[in-house]
Parts: C-alpha cells; structure tokens; sequence
C-alpha cells in the first residue's frame, strides 16, 4: 500500500514540486493577511472596492440597470461586476483578503494545469523532458497577472485544452472537459479576452468545415455554449448598452487613438518584447532570445518548425494591432461608428501571454533535441525565468516599490475616526478625495462624487468637470485625460498630475487650487478628503475641520467642508 502510494508520487513528483512552489509564491498572502503589500493600479484603486461595494449592495441581483448610491450620485449597477462571477461571491463570503488570496490561488493552478494538458496532449506531441512539460507551466503560472482578470489570461491555455479535447474526440470527449469550459466563464472577462479567444475557436470551426467537408457538432456546441454562458453572465451590460434609450455613457465620448505612425510603429515593438501592465509575459531576456536561437538551430538542421513560426508572427501582427489602434489614422472610423470608438478591439492583445509560453516549450524542445548542450541551456532558462518570476510576486515587488499595504492603503481604523466625527449617516453626506483614490473613501463606507469606473452617465461627467475645470485648465495633458477618457473622475490638481498617493510624509501644501466649489456643492459636495492642506482654502470657501493622522496609517487626511 505505501510502496503504491509512495511509487505514484514519484511517478508525478515534478508536478508535486510544481505545486509547492506555486505554494511558495502564494505564501506572502497566508503569512502577512492584510498586511501584503498587493497591486494598487486597477486593483486596490478600483476593482477590489467594487466587488466589496457590490456584495455589500444588497443588489448583486437585478433585472433592471439600477442605480447604485454610493458613487457619483448613483452608479450603474452594469458598470460593476455580473451576478454571475464567481469572484463576486467569494467577497460575500470572505472577507476582501481572504477572497482575494482565494482568487490568486485559484488563477495560478489553473494556469499552470492548464498549459501542462495544453503542452502534453497537442503542443509536444512527443515525450520529453519534466524540465520542459513542467516548468514552462510553472513560469506561466508564475506571471504577474492582472489580479482581477482571474482566468481571463491565466485560464485560456485550459480553455485551449478543452476545446482541442472537444474538436479531436467530439461526443467521446470526456465529461470534466465540458464541465471546464462551462465554468471558466464564471471566473473571466467575456469583454477583456474570451470574446476574441471565442472568436478565433469560431474561425477555426469553420475552417475545419472548409478543409474537411463536415460539421464537427461537438466543437460548435461547446463554442455556441460557452459564449452563451458570458452572454448571460453579462446580461446587465448587454441590455444596457443595445436596449436603454435613456442612459448614455461616458464612453460616448472617448478618443482613444492620437498616436502618430512612428509612434504607434514604436509602441508595437514595445509591446512585442515588454507586454503591456494588464498582460506582461516577461519574454525580452530569455524566451525571446531563446525562440530566436531555437529557429537559428532548426534552420542549421534543415528543420521546419511551423507552429513555432506561426506563432511567433502570430504575436508580432497581435502587437502591432494592440499599437495602430490607438494611430491617429483610425479616428475616421472611429469618429463615425460607435461601436469601434467604445469597444477596445486592442484588446486581443491579452492572448499573448499564453502564446508565448508554448513558443518558449517548442524553442527548448527544439534546443533539446538538436543542440550538443541544449539540454543544460534549456534547464537554465527555465530556472532562470522561474526565479525571475518568483520574485516578482505582489508582496516583493509593491514592498520594494514603497506602495501601502492592503490595510495601510484603505486604513479602516482611520476612517472611522473621520466617519465618528462627522457624526452623520454616511448617505447623507457627499465626499470628494484629493491626494488619494476616491476608492479608498467608498472601501470605508463613504459615498463619493468622485470614482473610477468604467461606465457612467456623459451628463455627470460634464457637470463633475465642472468643478475641476480650473485645474485642467492649468495641465494639458490631465485636460485631455479627463476630456477624451474620463473613467477616472478625480479631484485633479494640475501641479501633480496623475500621482494619486500622497502619504504623510510626501504631502506638501497646495498653494493654489482651483476648483469651483459652488459646483461642488450643487452636485451635493460637502466635505473634502484632502491628503495634503490646501493654502487658498478660505477663498475657496471651505472651513478646516479636523486634521486625521494615524500612527498604522500612511495617509493624514485634512478634511474641509464646503461652507457656501
């Protein structure tokens, strides 16, 4: 019996070692709780608060587009997570730590599982090395995804699993195969990524039909079903963005495309070796060396390797798309067809990652087999991207950085203490933050003017512009920001431009702001969270309240009250 037992443990010993160090990297969010030091772009300034606010609503589930109160006087219900995301639940059911830990440890075996059965039943079709099935799934498992997309990047090679599964075995197709792909969408973004993965597998089924004259049933099945599953998942911002008459977006006025041609031809080489922050794949040091060795060594040795090729082009043409969409020459378009000026078609760039993982597989696989010392040159760049990844996790990073903590960052205790002082309902007051992500005050049970979203009504944002118009007025860049983007409605000040974190110590006086107050105060403004003194404050008419420090805490907030 143990002989058995200790005989299959062997037997898959490099996927136990796998799984222990995918441990290990998940290791920081047991130890150190709420005092990791986590992602504060689209994270903690966004996406966190939103699942916190939503399972808190008392409306994860509606019919109707309603509007939620806690933000901008009332917040899409569509602009924030569906019913039916499974990342949703784990914060009704945890604490936001917890659920974040549990959706990390969640995305990381899925990556890592699935490009090993994408790797060892389609990509290496012959037996090699555990150095190579293994630990290229480990270093894609390793990659600092984007925490809220969940399986939407990490999740596409299982998702590739299943449908290669599906195409080759048809109705023989075991039945946990079906059951992944019906559940990945539960745990991923239609909108971010699986909408041109579904795409593709949609060309591909029809290609088949082409090449070998008949309908692969099975493969459409699973293809229709999955996207009717995100179709229903994203049944709120489906209807309210084809059937509501009465509500028009921000996103009406977006221009997202000013770049010149030599900028955009720059930006696609950029995204070639570096990534972008949503989809990094650290390929510049070592699998794109690596790739470009392993097609010098089959071309020495009269080798074709096709899949490598296409590919390898397949992701220069995907870098290049994600740079010319923002070329000024697409604003013709754009400016006329609506649905390519608010939906970012860039975005299939987020299947690069997965990509270049089985690249790197078939560049070692071709170095193994074909080089005198490719097997060692092989061992090297694998240990050599894992430990590069590793310590790239969350908590050694953003510590290195100098970001708050989770606790530090949302300073609950501090809040309170505000909360206690004001001594009113929350609901019935209105905030603004400046020097902070307005994030932070809704974590805290605040209800904010100001917010990062991704839909909001185009009349709130003009009459919020108003109140900050002075300071765009003195900046630019932030004016044309704001202007022709705006999913970020924040108390600009002109003098600090897009920096948002100013802690204690970082946070000289504003000498002169310039904010229209009486505008402030007709949207329902009466209070200003301020991570620095504001100098003009008394022309302002705004009255110092209290000044709120905390020795836990990296923020000192001085809080004003409109007084007009």
């Amino acid at each position: 019996m143990w002989w058995k037992r200790f005989n299959n443990f062997m037997k898959a010993k490099w996927i136990w070692i796998g799984c222990l160090v995918i441990l290990a990297y998940l290791s920081p969010y047991l130890i150190f709780g709420e005092a990791t030091h986590i992602r504060v772009h689209d994270n903690m300034d966004s996406n966190i608060v939103w699942y916190k606010v939503l399972a808190e609503s008392g409306h994860i589930f509606t019919l109707q587009d309603i509007q939620l109160p806690y933000a901008v006087n009332g917040l899409p219900r569509s602009a924030l997570p569906s019913a039916f995301d499974a990342v949703v639940w784990l914060y009704v059911l945890f604490e936001p730590m917890a659920a974040y830990t549990i959706s990390e440890t969640v995305m990381r075996f899925a990556a890592f599982f699935g490009m090993y059965l994408l790797l060892t039943r389609f990509i290496l079709k012959e037996e090699t090395s555990p150095w190579i099935k293994v630990g290229v799934p480990l270093a894609f498992a390793l990659l600092p995804y984007w925490p809220s997309g969940a399986l939407s990047i990490a999740g596409i090679p299982l998702a590739l699993y299943g449908f290669l599964m599906i195409r080759k075995y048809r109705k023989q197709a075991p039945r946990h195969v079906w059951l992944l792909l019906f559940l990945i969408p539960f745990f991923s973004n239609f909108i971010l990524s699986f909408v041109f993965f579904l795409a593709i597998m949609g060309i591909w089924w029809f290609v088949d039909r082409i090449r070998f004259g008949n309908w692969n049933w099975a493969f459409f099945t699973a293809i229709a079903g999955m996207t009717s599953i995100y179709l229903l998942k994203n049944y709120l911002l489906i209807t309210s963005m084809f059937f509501s008459s009465d509500f028009t977006s921000h996103r009406a006025e977006l221009e997202l495309g000013e770049n010149t041609f030599q900028r955009s031809y720059e930006l696609g080489w950029e995204n070639f070796l570096y990534g972008h922050t949503h989809d990094e794949a650290h390929q510049a040091y070592i699998i794109v060396p690596f790739m470009l060795l392993a097609l010098l060594t089959a071309i020495l040795k009269n080798r074709q390797p096709k899949l490598l090729m296409i590919l390898f082009l397949a992701n220069l043409v995907l870098s290049f798309w994600y740079a010319f969409w923002y070329w000024e020459g697409w604003r013709l378009i754009k400016d006329h067809i609506s649905i390519v000026n608010e939906f970012n078609f860039a975005r299939i760039h987020f299947l690069d990652p997965p990509i270049w993982y089985i690249i790197f597989a078939l560049a070692l696989l071709i170095m193994w087999k074909h080089l005198k010392f490719g097997k060692y040159l092989a061992m090297l760049a694998v240990v050599g991207q894992c430990m590069f990844l590793f310590v790239l996790t969350e908590d050694i990073k953003y510590r290195e950085v100098g970001t708050p903590s989770f606790e530090e960052f949302y300073s609950e205790d501090l809040f309170a203490d505000i909360q206690e002082y004001i001594g009113e309902d929350p609901s019935s007051y209105r905030v603004v933050s400046i020097g902070m992500h307005p994030t932070i005050a809704q974590f805290n049970g605040f209800y904010t003017l100001d917010t990062y979203n991704n839909s909001f009504s185009l009349a709130y944002k003009h009459a919020f512009r108003e109140i900050i118009s002075g300071e765009l007025e003195k900046n630019p860049h932030l004016k044309n920001y704001f202007d022709n983007w705006g999913g970020r409605l924040y108390m600009y000040v002109a003098e600090h431009g897009e920096n948002y974190m100013y802690t204690k110590d970082k946070n000289e006086p504003i000498e002169q702001l310039d904010i229209n107050t009486d505008a402030l105060q007709a949207l329902g403004g009466e209070y200003i969270l301020s991570a620095m003194e504001i100098g003009n404050a008394e022309s302002l008419s705004l009255d110092l309240e209290e000044v709120f420090t905390d020795k836990e805490s990296p923020w000192e907030i001085y809080l004003y009250r409109a007084n007009g």
